[in-house]
């Protein structure tokens, strides 16, 4: 089933779809029942306490819904909350589970979190992550000590911004990830063609610089708020949203809240399908919004 996944992610199209856990002991029957036969995502994107806000453990949530669903599971972990003597046993702890798909991090800042009080580790970044897991995949410890055992292949990914003002700050940490040996890069949410279409030339590019055979996969967020729309223009760095979105949609707002719903669910069904043209490889997220997905993608 891993196996199969890592494939089908390098060499045919693609669907992820993300999952956040939830801050509560269990995960749901309704949200294990509403992916429960739903077959058109390849794998499911576990989370890591993102916005550095406490969550259900990333493993162990991606655990239960490998076994539930019996579909692949990419596990997030970040470098904010764990030094490397935890993150190599949690790794190896799930690697006899298959767990052994991870999505590297290096994680977001505490302040962003409702755990001010915290102490981020940050013993490294995402890069140190990779190596950790390049290091697994020799049978050895970060260190260079031979592990008892055979490990099972672990399969390490990484994350990119989908805009920069400095382009060529983004191909560069494009480049570091992908010679670290990350097999795929999922971006944030585009939501312009053109810059999809130059990302996917640099990917090209480094590949054929390094040798390497690294994907990208497009990260994927349906907007139908005007409200969420300059969030993410003006709040998130490394994502643009087009004036052409900001326009529509706060003319739509206007004119009431279907309208506005009405006018999102256009813009973002054809980004979908514009992306999907470009490069059939896409992350989906929508805060666990199953309902809306489904809807998206039929």
């Amino acid at each position: 089933m891993i196996e199969r996944c890592v494939q089908k992610l390098l060499n045919a199209d693609f669907l992820s779809y993300e999952i956040s856990p939830p801050k509560a002991p269990s995960i749901g029957e309704g949200l294990l029942k509403e992916l429960q036969g739903w077959d058109q995502f390849d794998a499911l994107v576990c989370t890591d306490a993102p916005l550095a806000k406490f969550k259900q453990s990333a493993i162990l949530t991606s655990l239960k819904l490998q076994n539930a669903l019996q579909k692949p599971v990419i596990c997030t972990l970040n470098m904010r909350d764990r030094n490397t003597i935890a993150l190599q046993g949690d790794i190896l702890g799930a690697n006899e589970l298959d767990i052994r798909l991870f999505l590297t991090l290096t994680g977001d800042p505490i302040k962003l979190g409702d755990r001010p009080s915290a102490k981020g580790v940050f013993e490294g970044n995402s890069l140190l992550l990779a190596e950790l897991i390049h290091s697994f995949n020799q049978n050895k410890d970060l260190d260079g000590y031979p592990i008892k055992g055979q490990i099972k292949p672990i399969y390490p990914f990484g994350v990119i911004n989908s805009y920069s003002n400095n382009p060529l700050s983004l191909k560069n940490k494009m480049r570091r990830k992908i010679a670290s040996g990350m097999l795929a890069l999922f971006t944030q949410p585009v939501y312009d063609t053109e810059v999809a279409k130059l990302i996917l030339q640099w990917c090209a590019e480094i590949n054929q610089e390094l040798g390497s055979h690294a994907q990208v996969v497009f990260g994927y967020f349906p907007i139908l708020r005007y409200k969420t729309a300059h969030f993410l223009y003006s709040k998130l760095p490394g994502v643009f949203v087009p004036k052409i979105w900001l326009d529509e949609l706060e003319k739509a707002q206007k004119l009431g809240e279907k309208e506005e719903e009405k006018v999102g669910f256009a813009l973002s069904q054809k980004l979908f399908e514009d992306i999907k043209n470009i490069h059939n490889k896409i992350h989906f997220m929508n805060s666990n919004k199953i309902a809306l997905a489904k809807q998206i993608l039929q």
